[in-house]
């Protein structure tokens, strides 16, 4: 991958995942940086069987979608691997999820790493036992979830590769407190491509329950740089997760420096947000919605969430409004959005980042 790629993000709008990856991936011409013969390693999310509606788990029209760009380029010799939580099966897994139905379309060989045998391997004087078949694949392409986790507080594509281990190696993870092994572990698997589902993504919990509609995809190369962007997303700072530092002081890739990194493929096309569950209708009692996009409501349901974290947002006395239906008006209050920008207090992007929305919230506290 060209280095003037690798230190980039790319980010696509929409809720039709199998067409926007496709899209993607195309304009990207990522058929360029795989070798014909290449064998290809799918790792989506799939840590409990939940369909991806739950926040919980990649989209199987998104793994679709990447299944049939690489097929038309020539590609054929893919497989999708997972090794679910220790909790859970994975064969289980892949029926609930989707993907029983996608190896039989596609002829693809579906791979439970909890059966698979491993290898120990050396990261940086740390030894790490690792899945031969994750170690075996010549292209790995991470597919996480952009979503929250009870003990990291975020999950993405550097955690997600915690699937390739097995259950024995998941246990020492968590005696060792999982940030300095899951950061260790990106040095011994190399993801070629991320793409992070960030269409429907969990609030809080790793498990979904508390899906929160985003409609985005993201895509990239460097997993400390991917990840540094998403807790931005999700209203972090990257130095909240110290898996991401510590990944990024061995090597693995570099945080995000600059908004200038992020490329958007096309513009947030307003497709609708969509309420689910008691947690974000809590959320939402602070907010004046007229009209707004998933992308944006989504963004600020994080900020107002990291608020809710840290005890503060009952302080929050000053309205907040967001949405296309108050294009055009002025008002006292903090408005989220370009479609706002005629509030006494704006934040502005479209939409913004949950970070840069909850620093505008915290000093109205």
């Amino acid at each position: 991958m060209q280095n003037m790629l690798k230190d980039k993000i790319y980010v696509i709008y929409g809720n039709k995942p199998k067409e926007m990856i496709f899209d993607a991936l195309s304009k990207l011409k990522i058929k360029n940086d795989i070798k014909r013969d290449a064998l290809i390693g799918i790792k989506p999310n799939l840590v409990v069987a939940k369909p991806s509606a739950s926040g919980a788990t990649t989209s199987p029209e998104l793994v679709e979608g990447t299944i049939e760009y690489l097929k038309s380029k020539g590609f054929n010799n893919i497989l999708i691997m997972e090794g679910s939580w220790v909790g859970d099966k994975t064969s289980r897994a892949f029926e609930v999820c989707g993907y029983t139905k996608i190896a039989e379309k596609y002829h693809i060989p579906l791979i439970d790493l909890q059966k698979d045998k491993y290898r120990t391997c050396d990261a940086n004087g740390m030894q790490i036992n690792v899945c031969e078949k994750a170690l075996e694949v010549d292209y790995l392409i991470n597919m996480p979830v952009l979503k929250g986790h009870c003990q990291t507080k975020m999950t993405c594509a550097l955690k997600n590769l915690k699937g390739c281990i097995p259950n024995s190696e998941k246990r020492r993870f968590h005696t060792m407190g999982l940030h300095k092994p899951i950061a260790y572990l990106n040095k011994v698997l190399r993801t070629d491509l991320i793409i992070v589902d960030g269409l429907i993504g969990d609030l809080n919990f790793e498990e979904g329950g508390n899906p929160v509609q985003m409609d985005r995809i993201i895509l990239g190369f460097d997993p400390v740089l991917v990840d540094s962007y998403v807790a931005n997303l999700m209203g972090y700072d990257e130095n909240e997760i110290p898996y991401i530092k510590i990944a990024e002081g061995i090597g693995v890739g570099r945080c995000i420096s600059s908004k200038e990194q992020v490329n958007e493929l096309n513009e947030n096309n307003n497709t609708k947000k969509i309420p689910y569950s008691r947690e974000i209708e809590k959320l939402s009692k602070y907010v004046n919605e007229k009209d707004a996009c998933s992308a944006c409501y989504g963004s600020l349901i994080h900020a107002l969430a990291r608020l809710d974290e840290k005890g503060v947002l009952r302080k929050l006395k000053t309205k907040v409004f967001i949405g296309q239906g108050y294009k055009g008006e002025k008002g006292e209050g903090i408005g989220v959005g370009n479609c706002t920008r005629g509030f006494t207090q704006n934040v502005p992007g479209c939409p913004p980042t949950a970070k840069d929305i909850l620093e505008v919230l915290e000093k109205n506290l």
